[in-house]
Parts: structure tokens; C-alpha cells; sequence
């Protein structure tokens, strides 16, 4: 019932945001006559640095350039302005800007993604990530940290028909700046508490005028991190980061243009895990813990591309090459118990034959030239190929027997090489049903080919060499398959009004899983792919002379053959399996007004997802968790943000502007059982800038409440906390 009032007040909130502006706005443009009142003069301190006016936003989330308001997709774009004002600088960060998404944080920079209450803890996302039209394959390949980037798209609800794999909550589309035919560039530096250092820098270069192009940006991360080590009265999670993104544009005739894109990320980690086994404790003692075995993670992503596009007189053609990969070790054996005692280490270092995983992709997309045709259309092919070579030890150190194990001193080994290749084709096309009556249909076909072969092999300290297998060089092949369809309909009320309704379906790869220590979990188990079809509801509207923009979604989603994950532990190895069934349900308003010195923002979503089914095996038995909520979906997710502007001096182009934020996470849980939870809270932050020229200083906090939360919690009770309050300032120029 408290749930229902708040999502109430939650509404109302928005709808008094609406008639607030509305009222603001005609009490601004007309007198006490009913008439148009004259705009008054301004003075050098007036409101001059927010927009007059909401600029039309051009997306791609449909692999073509179209208007945000004209397509039938629950689309949010966040501009580069955007992205600075959120001073949004990992993907982690847009939880809750975007309405219904939310991004966990384990604390080793690889963030766990849920949007409408589609998740999952695999390595297989459930929300696909593309860079720059390159799909960030897996967990083990994914560039989080964002800089330089042009704007963010995030698609919400399955889109199989165009992206495939992985896109059964949606996607995210991250398109950073390309380089132009002038010289242009950047530097910016940030300094705050934990120390905290970041440095970017950037420039793009015309070498050839008109015909060749060079640009490059990097980014310095570090941080002394939140943790200590109570084992010996250290800094437990320092954390540094070097990511580079280089583009080489080629023009070699008016309708060509080929470009080569390489970006890198490195990342090295002095606590990957910090962990405090138990909620209670994580909260109560905060950012302490007291782990015996430390070491350095070392995480190193390369991500390279050449594109080639042509343009047509009726037809476009665009092909995409895409390299991968990612080598992530540990220099040293890791806490496996995150406890002080010698009981569990894990160890992955054995060479770059081993746990170094490579991806080559190759797509070709064509598409109809005439936007304004009766029908158009697109088509293209996808293929894939990707190899996981993935070795780890799992030991067990002379305090073995508090962690329940009969023996001392040894290791188990376990070996898993695993390679699949995908094919895939897919078409989508809009006919002009009326004039003002638009049909979209899409289909795709995706076709998988898994191969893995396992080893396990008993070592016994000292002993270097293993001394017996216990599980037998074996291998398996699977075959899946996934047709995803798509329909929409949409119909323009008026020139600024859009009112659409669809169905899509989406999709996440079956596999085989992994071998583990564990000999109770099968190894080499097929499950097979999960299904989600997604049902919505839209409006969108542009009022008050494209001032005030308010979108409305909802939305019904199911889930069918839903993969649960169980992760095996010591190993952190994750045993998938086919055991459920999920609906979800809710609703998404989005709204976006500038007037006169004010730039104000609010999103808000509700999210009604729980199982339907869902059977799972603990300790012997089979527990029936039907009815229980998913996990890592808050129920509400809320953000308000407003901006005031000033222009100090008008000659000498001196600006300034303070913002504030308010972001609302909603109750949510952690495990499939439903025991593990964080009830809701809410993070404030706000910022001070100044602008002259091309300069700018601004001073930022987050969290300044120093609100504890649990960002992250594993279902065996290990939890990780939300960042505390930071603060800093960040300093800027262009030229």
C-alpha cells in the first residue's frame, strides 16, 4: 500500500512539474490584458547561457539518423552538455537518469546493467553496449569509463529485430566526438577528495583539408579509493585507469568515407573485491574490511574498428570490421573469502594464452536514401566469432577447515577453452500507412555455434604440477537459434505529438557452462537462449514552442526460459540454467523544459518485476520461489535536476550557473530469495561553474548527504557500498 501512495505522489510530482511550467510559461508571455507582453531588456547580468529553446535531437537507435520525437521507441538521449552537467564519467552513472535503469556496482568497474526489471549477473548482459557502432560483446570486453563523448542513447525494451544478442532489456548506443575538417581541442582536470585525479585531454587535426582527418582524446583516472584493510591498516581499493580513443578519417570522394577507430582501456586495481561479508556489517562499520590476501588486478581492453560508408543516390551501404579484446588477471592470488584467515585465495595468472578473450566481428547494413518515401527500408548481416580461453586455480590455504573443506594446502584447476560463431541477417521497414500513420516491421534471424572443452586437474602444495585429474579432458558443441520479430504503429496528432504503440522481442544467447571446483554443479550443461517480448504504450509531446518536452511510456514485458544464474563459489564461476519465468510491468515519464534562466529535468520510472515461475535447488531440495521479486530492479527510480544560469558579464563572456539533483532509488533486491535488500534512499548532488571564454572552473559534490547504500550484493551475503560524499573541483579550456 505505501508502495502505491508513493508512486502516486510520484506522478502527482510530475504532473505539478508540468502545470507549474505551463502556468510560469503563460504568465511569462502574456500581461494582465491576455496580451503578448514585449520582451524586457537585458542587462549584462541576465539569463542568457540556457537555450531558448529544446534543439531537435538526431538518434541513431534505429542504425539510421532520424528525430528523437518521430520514432516509435522509447529512446532517452543524453547530449554531451548533458553528460558534463551529470557529470557522468562511468556508465554506472546514468542510473536513474534514465527512467527504470539501474547500474550495480561490484566495485572491480564492471557494472551489473538492469532496465524494467530485465538482469542478470552473467557474463552474458542482458542489456547490450554499443561504442561507436561496436558491440561491446561481453562483461570481459566493455569500456565503462565515458569522456569525449558526443551523446548516449539508451533504448529501452528488447531489440532483437536490429541489435540481436543480449538486447532483451535494451541497449545503450555511446557515440564520442569524431573528428572534423578544423583544428579543435580540449584539456581538463579534475582534483577531489580520496584522491581523486582525473586528467583528459583531446584534439582533432585536419592533416589533408577535406580529405583526411586525425583525432585523439585520453584519460588519466585515480583514486585512493573508500576502503581499508583493518588486516594491516591499508588503503584497500586504490584504483587507477589510462583509456585512449584515436580516430584516422579518410574522405577519398564526396560520397566515401572510411574511418579507423582504436581505443584501449587499462585498467589496474589494487582491491578488486572489496566485500564485507553480511549487510548489516557493510553499513554499521563502513568501508572497512579485513581481507589477508591482496593484490593487483590487472585489466587491459582493446577495441579497434574500421568503418566504411557509402552514399548513395537510392542506396546506402555501410560495412563495420571490430577486433576485441581482453586480458584480466591477478598479479598475485586474490581473497576467495574475503576474511583474514588462509582459508580461500584464487589465481588466474597463467600467461596471455589464458583468460584472454578475443572477439572479430564484421556487420553490413544497407539502407533506402529517401526519408520522405512512402517505404523505406534496411537490411544487413552480422557475423561473430569469439574465443574464451578462461584457467584459474582455486586454493585452499592451511585455514581450510574453517571454510568447510577436509584437506590443507591444495588446489583445484579448472580449464575451459570455449569457442562460438554467430551468423546473423536481419531487415526492418516503414510504410506510409496515411499521412499521418506510420507501420514498422522488423525481423531478424540469429544462428549460434558453441564448442568448449574442460579439464580438471587436483595440485598439492608445494608441488608445482598437478598430480591427478579430476575431471577428464572432455568437449561439447550446442546449436541455437533466434528469430525476433518487431511491429509499431504510430500515429502524429498533431505536428509535435506522437502517439505509438509496439511489440518487439529480444533475446540472450544459450550456452554451455564452465567447470568448476564445486563437483555438485554439472559442467558442460546446455541452457538454452531467453526470450523477453515487450508490449508498450507511448506519447511523446513538444509544447510552448518546443520548450517543454514530455514523454510518457508503458510498458508489459515477459520473460520466458529465463536464465538464472547461481554463482559457484569460491570460484566465482557461474552456472546458468533455465529455471523461470518473469513478468514485468510499469510505467516511464520523462520531461525536459528550458525557460529564461532555468534548465529543468525529471525522470521517473515504476517497475513492477517478479517471477512467475522460478524453481531452484538448495541444499538437496528444490525451493519454489514463485512470486519473489527480481533482482537489482528498484521498484521507483526518480531524477530531478534543475540549472540556473547567469551571464555575469556579457562582453567579457563570463557565465556561471548552480545546479542541483536529486536522485530517488527505490527498494530493490539482491538475491532470488529475496532476503537480501536495500530499502530506498535518496543521493543529492549539486554544482558550482563559471565559464569566460574558453575556460571554465566548476566546484561539484556528490552523495553530500553521505548517505550508506549497498550498491552491490552478492546472493552469498557479500555486499559493497555505494561511494560516499565526494567532492572536488574540475578545471577546463578549449581552443
Amino acid at each position: 500500500m505505501k508502495k502505491s501512495i508513493f508512486v502516486l505522489i510520484q506522478i502527482a510530482l510530475s504532473i505539478s512539474l508540468f502545470s507549474q511550467q505551463r502556468t510560469a510559461l503563460i504568465s511569462n508571455t502574456l500581461d494582465t490584458s491576455g496580451k503578448k507582453s514585449k520582451p524586457t531588456q537585458t542587462q549584462n547580468a541576465s539569463f542568457q547561457n540556457t537555450p531558448k529553446i529544446l534543439d531537435p535531437v538526431i538518434v541513431t537507435a534505429q542504425k539510421t539518423a532520424e528525430l528523437l520525437q518521430a520514432i516509435p521507441l522509447s529512446v532517452t538521449s543524453i547530449s554531451a552538455k548533458q553528460v558534463a552537467d551529470y557529470q557522468l564519467w562511468n556508465s554506472k552513472d546514468i542510473s536513474a537518469v534514465v527512467p527504470n535503469m539501474y547500474a550495480a556496482d561490484p566495485g572491480d568497474k564492471r557494472n551489473v546493467i538492469s532496465l524494467r526489471g530485465i538482469s542478470t549477473t552473467s557474463y552474458d548482459p542482458a542489456m547490450a553496449t554499443y561504442i561507436d557502432g561496436v558491440n561491446q560483446f561481453s562483461l570481459d570486453t566493455y569500456i565503462a569509463q565515458l569522456f569525449d563523448v558526443e551523446r548516449i542513447e539508451v533504448i529501452r525494451g528488447p531489440q532483437g529485430s536490429l541489435y540481436g544478442r543480449n538486447a532483451t532489456a535494451g541497449v545503450i548506443n555511446i557515440i564520442t566526438k569524431k573528428p572534423e575538417n578544423k583544428t579543435n581541442g580540449f584539456i581538463e582536470t579534475t582534483i577531489g577528495n580520496a584522491g581523486l585525479q582525473r586528467y583528459s585531454a583531446g584534439v582533432n587535426v585536419p592533416l589533408v583539408n577535406n580529405k583526411l582527418y586525425f583525432g585523439a582524446a585520453y584519460l588519466l583516472d585515480q583514486s585512493n579509493g573508500f576502503y581499508t584493510n583493518t588486516f594491516n591498516n591499508t588503503p584497500f581499493d586504490k584504483q587507477s585507469s589510462i583509456v585512449g580513443n584515436f580516430y584516422l578519417k579518410y574522405l577519398p570522394t564526396n560520397d566515401w568515407n572510411i574511418t579507423l577507430n582504436v581505443k584501449h582501456n587499462n585498467n589496474s586495481n589494487d582491491g578488486t573485491f572489496p566485500l564485507v561479508m553480511g549487510i548489516a556489517k557493510a553499513i554499521n562499520n563502513p568501508f572497512k574490511l579485513s581481507q589477508n590476501a591482496t593484490t593487483q588486478l590487472i585489466d587491459n581492453t582493446i577495441n579497434a574498428s574500421i568503418s566504411a560508408n557509402h552514399i548513395g543516390k537510392k542506396i546506402n551501404f555501410n560495412s563495420q570490421t571490430a577486433y576485441q579484446s581482453n586480458y584480466r588477471y591477478y598479479k598475485t592470488p586474490i581473497d576467495g573469502d574475503f576474511s583474514p584467515i588462509d582459508g580461500i585465495t584464487i589465481i588466474n595468472n597463467y600467461g596471455k594464452d589464458w583468460n584472454n578473450v578475443k572477439v572479430f566481428t564484421q556487420e553490413f547494413k544497407l539502407n533506402s536514401v529517401n526519408n520522405k518515401a512512402k517505404f523505406r527500408w534496411m537490411a544487413g548481416a552480422y557475423y561473430f566469432h569469439q574465443n574464451n580461453p578462461n584457467k584459474q586455480a582455486t586454493r585452499f590455504g592451511k585455514d581450510a577447515a574453517f571454510v568447510g573443506s577436509p584437506s590443507i594446502n591444495f588446489s583445484m584447476i579448472t580449464s575451459t577453452k570455449a569457442v562460438t560463431d554467430g551468423l546473423a541477417a536481419y531487415m526492418q521497414g516503414v510504410y506510409v500507412l496515411a499521412p499521418k500513420l506510420e507501420l514498422t516491421a522488423g525481423l531478424r534471424y540469429d544462428l549460434e555455434h558453441k564448442n568448449q572443452s574442460i579439464l580438471g586437474e587436483y595440485q598439492k602444495d608445494p608441488n608445482p604440477n598437478p598430480i591427478f585429474n579430476f575431471r577428464s579432458d572432455t568437449s561439447a558443441t550446442a546449436k541455437f537459434h533466434a528469430v525476433s520479430p518487431k511491429l509499431a504503429l504510430s500515429y502524429q496528432l498533431l505536428e509535435n505529438n506522437l502517439l505509438f504503440a509496439n511489440y518487439s522481442k529480444g533475446f540472450r544467447a544459450g550456452g554451455l557452462t564452465q567447470l568448476s571446483s564445486d563437483p555438485s554443479q554439472p559442467a558442460m550443461y546446455v541452457y538454452q537462449p531467453e526470450y523477453s517480448n515487450n508490449f508498450e504504450l507511448g506519447i511523446k509531446n513538444m509544447f510552448y514552442n518546443n520548450r517543454l518536452m514530455l514523454n510518457i511510456t508503458a510498458f508489459y514485458t515477459t520473460v520466458n526460459d529465463a536464465q538464472v544464474p547461481t554463482l559457484v563459489m569460491p570460484d566465482a564461476i557461474t552456472i546458468t540454467k533455465n529455471t523461470g519465468s518473469l513478468t514485468s510491468k510499469g510505467i516511464e515519464i520523462e520531461t525536459r523544459s528550458v525557460w529564461n534562466n532555468f534548465e529543468i529535468d525529471y525522470n521517473f520510472g515504476y517497475t513492477n518485476a517478479s517471477y512467475q515461475t522460478l524453481k531452484l535447488a538448495q541444499n538437496g531440495t528444490a525451493v519454489n520461489l514463485a512470486g519473489n521479486k527480481q533482482i537489482f530492479t528498484p521498484d521507483i527510480n526518480s531524477n530531478l535536476a534543475a540549472q540556473y544560469g547567469l551571464v555575469l558579464n556579457k562582453k567579457k563572456q563570463i557565465k556561471a550557473s548552480i545546479r542541483g539533483e536529486w536522485r530517488y532509488i527505490g527498494e530493490q533486491y539482491f538475491d532470488l530469495a529475496n532476503s537480501l535488500s536495500q530499502p530506498a534512499y535518496s543521493l543529492f548532488n549539486s554544482s558550482l561553474s563559471v565559464n569566460m571564454c574558453k575556460w571554465s572552473v566548476k566546484f561539484w559534490g556528490r552523495n553530500l548527504a553521505d548517505k550508506k547504500y549497498v550498491s552491490y550484493a552478492y546472493d552469498f551475503g557479500a555486499a559493497h557500498l555505494g561511494n560516499p560524499k565526494t567532492y572536488g573541483v574540475t578545471v577546463g579550456v578549449k581552443f
